[in-house]
């Protein structure tokens, strides 16, 4: 079992930044990946942001050149840098720490947090 725990959400004005932070706890040495989706109302839960153990990183376009996933793995924390923050940000932000498969997709495995609410104001 693997627990996560998001902190960080907060109301900020749009231009603004948050860091978001993830801790994860349990069989973490399971997973290979940690990242980010987002669910805002009306909408699909979405991908934000991966990161892999080897590093490799993967972002929602919507989020490119805007937002930076970054982790500690001594920590095993996940962090979210978002700059320039747009009110389309406004969601709940959802850690994730996975087991993902090259070339099986089907048997990808995500452990989820309960999630943080950003709300950015225009």
């Amino acid at each position: 079992q693997v627990q996560l725990v998001e902190s960080g959400g907060a109301l900020v004005q749009a231009g603004g930044s948050l860091r978001l932070s993830c801790a994860a706890s349990g069989d973490i040495f399971i997973t290979n990946a940690m990242g980010w989706y987002r669910q805002a109302p009306g909408n699909e839960r979405e991908l934000v942001a991966l990161i892999k153990d080897g590093g490799w990183t993967t972002y929602a376009d919507s989020v490119k050149g805007r937002f930076t996933i970054s982790r500690d793995s001594a920590k095993n924390e996940v962090y979210l840098q978002m700059n320039s923050l747009k009110p389309e940000d406004t969601a709940v932000y959802y850690c994730t720490a996975a087991t993902l498969y090259k070339s099986d997709y089907v048997r990808d495995t995500y452990y989820w947090g309960h999630g943080t609410q950003v709300t950015v104001s225009s």
